[in-house]
């Protein structure tokens, strides 16, 4: 048996490659120059203080994240003043594992430059998010409407709302869609993994942190709890080994956040519409949907992977509307509902599809934006409730306009006459 030698096989890089190589290193340093311009003119990033505060304030000024010093310096981010008793309070309410994850930026004394290198880390995650999710929707765009797509995911109003406000929704919308992507190919231990990364921030994804859990056990992939586990285990000594007290800290942050939260669901959103109204309509809503979205779990446990793939996405949509607050930077995370039901689309009516594509492009990149700047020449609560509620509603109505090519994948002779006339 003979071997090779190594140093003899080695390639060196191509002089177009180092080129790519060198252009790709100067867009992104152009790109996280600009990410920290912006970041220095741009109010916000409130959500991204509060978590770079306080990881920052345990590593260096040895004071415990979850305090109420640490809420109102975030008060005075979001609002330029401590908040009101009936206004969100901002309190840090992560397990300290995760504050942990952001200690790196946290050692940045800056908080404009730790700002901009958020936000570069967010724009590259919404590009994977489009790129995940044509994958899992099965679907190949031609290249227009690919780059359309990407440039929609990066400049949508919601994308704008959450690289603004520094929300990880961004982030944990990628995590999302690693972990669907872990399932399909069987990678469990890796799905179980990426489990703990997501247990946190029940308002953007509690509903698909639960689906998935029943996937795991309705189809026993073991696998994945014992990722789950080990993950766990390790995140939580570190965290413990850290800081031992914090257990007690967070559980009345969570307490302290759900409270001031109340304000913000849509539950109150529909009191406020239907004041005279002698039954409890959030109360109706939440449980109607919920038992739909439960009832759509059990359907598709057993079903081809692209069920599972529409489950998750109403999962998604539906979890702002379930009683939980609801914060319009958060709705990011529909980007996955909203390229799956151009999948659909693009494949049920052939010789529309380009125009059908284009207008629910132009009508989700307009309607957003007309109604913040209706907010901001003219104050109307109602218009801002619409911006919190119409993206999750509009994204369920268009899933369920889809739902039967989901169930019924192959195109029938009526389907076929449809498209004729």
């Amino acid at each position: 048996m003979s071997f090779q030698d190594v140093r003899k096989s080695r390639k060196w890089l191509s002089a177009e490659e180092i080129r790519l190589l060198l252009l790709a290193l100067f867009l992104l340093i152009v790109l996280l120059a600009a990410d920290v311009a912006l970041a220095r003119v741009l109010p916000g990033g409130e959500w991204f203080f509060m978590r770079w505060s306080g990881a920052r304030a345990f590593l260096v000024e040895k004071i415990g994240p979850y305090s109420t010093e640490l809420a109102q310096r975030t008060q005075e981010v979001a609002y330029g003043r401590p908040a009101f008793s009936s206004e969100y309070g901002y309190v840090l309410n992560d397990p300290f594992y995760l504050v942990l994850l952001y200690s790196p930026l946290a050692l940045i004394w800056d908080f404009t430059l730790a700002r901009g290198l958020w936000m570069l880390f967010s724009q590259a995650a919404l590009a994977g998010i489009v790129l995940f999710a044509f994958n899992l929707s099965e679907w190949q765009p031609p290249r227009w409407l690919y780059v359309f797509l990407l440039v929609f995911g990066l400049f949508g109003y919601f994308s704008l709302n959450a690289l603004a406000s520094g929300t990880p929704a961004i982030l944990l919308m990628f995590l999302y869609l690693w972990i669907l992507t872990a399932l399909r190919s069987g990678s469990d231990e890796l799905a179980g993994a990426l489990l703990p990364l997501i247990a946190y921030q029940w308002e953007v994804g509690g509903l698909f942190f639960l689906f998935i859990l029943i996937f795991v056990f309705a189809n026993r992939r073991w696998n994945v709890l014992v990722g789950f586990a080990m993950s766990l285990f390790v995140l939580l000594t570190v965290s413990f080994l850290a800081y031992p007290g914090w257990g007690l800290p967070y559980v009345r942050a969570v307490v302290s956040d759900w409270n001031r939260g109340a304000n913000l669901t849509f539950g109150h959103m529909l009191a406020t519409w239907f004041p005279d109204s002698e039954f409890p309509i959030g109360g109706i809503v939440s449980i109607v949907l919920g038992i739909v979205v439960f009832l759509e779990w059990l359907g598709s446990l057993g079903a081809h992977f692209r069920r599972v793939v529409w489950t998750a996405s109403l999962s998604l949509a539906a979890t702002p509307l379930i009683g939980l607050a609801i914060f319009p930077s958060n709705h990011a995370v529909l980007l996955l509902p909203f390229v799956l039901i151009l999948a659909l689309v693009w494949e049920r009516w052939q010789r529309r599809r380009a125009w059908l594509s284009i207008l629910i492009l132009l009508l989700a990149l307009a309607i957003p934006f007309g109604l913040y700047l209706r907010s901001v020449y003219i104050y109307d609560p109602l218009v801002n409730d619409l911006i919190a509620v119409l993206p999750p509603i509009a994204a369920i109505v268009g899933l369920y306009w889809m739902r039967w090519w989901i169930l019924h994948p192959p195109r029938t002779w009526s389907d076929r006459i449809g498209d004729q006339a």
